[in-house]
C-alpha cells in the first residue's frame, strides 16, 4: 500500500509541476501583453486562480503523505510508546474527521454549482470545488492507511528508522 501511496504522490508532484508551469506562461503572457500591448487575456488571470487552488490542494495531499505538515514532537518525545501510540491514534481520527469535513464541504458545493458557470471561461465552477473532492478522498486514504498502520503498533519514526537503515 505503502509504494502505492508514493507512486500516487509522484504522479501529483508531475501534475503540479504543469500546473505551476501553465500558470506561469498565463501570468507573464498577461503582463508582457498588458505591458508591451496595452491588452491582456482576461481567461488567464480566472483560470490561474483555478489552476493555483488545484495546485494546493494537491501538494497538500503529497504533504500529508509524506508527513512534511508543520507539528511538534516536544510532548510525545517525553511520554511512554504506549502513551504516544494512543495520541497519535487520537491525531489521526482527528485528521481524518477533518478530512471528511472538507470532503464533505466540497461535495455540497461542487452539487451546489453544477449548473454555474464561470463568469470568464464558462467552465462549470464544480471543476474548481472538484479540487476539494480529490483531496478529501486522497486524505482519507492515507489517513486511514496510517490509524491502520498505528492500530498494528506501528509508530511513524520506526517506520522513517527502518527505512534509513535500507
Amino acid at each position: 500500500m505503502q509504494g502505492l501511496i508514493e507512486q500516487y504522490c509522484k504522479f501529483l508532484r508531475l501534475v503540479c509541476v504543469l500546473l505551476l508551469a501553465a500558470m506561469v506562461v498565463m501570468v507573464m503572457g498577461n503582463v508582457v501583453l498588458r505591458y508591451g500591448f496595452n491588452s491582456g487575456l482576461l481567461v488567464s488571470e480566472e483560470l490561474s486562480r483555478w489552476l493555483f487552488v488545484w495546485m494546493t490542494f494537491l501538494g497538500a495531499i503529497i504533504a500529508l503523505a509524506e508527513r512534511a505538515h508543520l507539528g511538534t514532537d516536544v510532548l510525545l518525545a517525553r511520554i511512554p510508546k504506549k502513551a504516544r501510540l494512543v495520541c497519535l491514534i487520537l491525531a489521526q481520527i482527528l485528521m481524518i474527521y477533518a478530512s471528511w469535513l472538507v470532503l464533505d464541504g466540497s461535495l455540497t458545493q461542487a452539487e451546489l454549482n453544477w449548473f454555474v458557470t464561470a463568469p470568464v471561461t464558462g467552465t462549470p465552477v464544480w471543476v474548481f470545488y472538484a479540487s476539494g473532492v480529490v483531496f478529501g478522498i486522497s486524505s482519507l486514504w492515507i489517513l486511514l492507511y496510517g490509524l491502520y498502520q498505528l492500530l498494528r503498533g506501528r509508530l511513524p519514526e520506526e517506520e522513517d528508522a527502518n527505512q534509513s537503515h535500507l
